[in-house]
C-alpha cells in the first residue's frame, strides 16, 4: 500500500506529508528501494533542506498526498523496470 501511494506521488510530482516516528516530515519523494540491510526505503527532498534524506517504510505512518502541491525535482527522476 505504501509503494502504491508513493509511486503515484512520484509519477505525478505531488508533495507528500507523513509521520516519521514523532515527527512530521512534507517531502518530494524521488526513489522506492531497499537499502543494503533488505529494508524498504524512499528517497526524498525534505521542505527547507537542500539535501535527499532516506526514510525508512516501518517508520513511516499517516500518509498524506498533497495533490494540489507539485515539485520540480532538484535530481533527475529516473524510471527502473520491475
Amino acid at each position: 500500500m505504501k509503494s502504491e501511494i508513493f509511486s503515484l506521488a512520484i509519477n505525478n510530482r505531488n508533495k507528500i506529508k507523513f509521520l516519521y516516528g514523532m515527527k512530521e516530515i512534507l517531502l518530494d519523494p524521488y526513489l522506492i528501494t531497499k537499502n543494503k540491510n533488505g529494508k524498504k526505503v524512499i528517497y526524498g527532498k525534505v521542505f527547507n533542506l537542500s539535501e535527499i534524506k532516506i526514510f525508512e517504510y516501518k517508520k513511516i505512518s499517516n500518509i498524506k498526498v498533497l495533490y494540489n502541491v507539485k515539485f520540480s525535482p532538484i535530481i533527475p527522476i529516473l524510471l527502473r523496470a520491475s
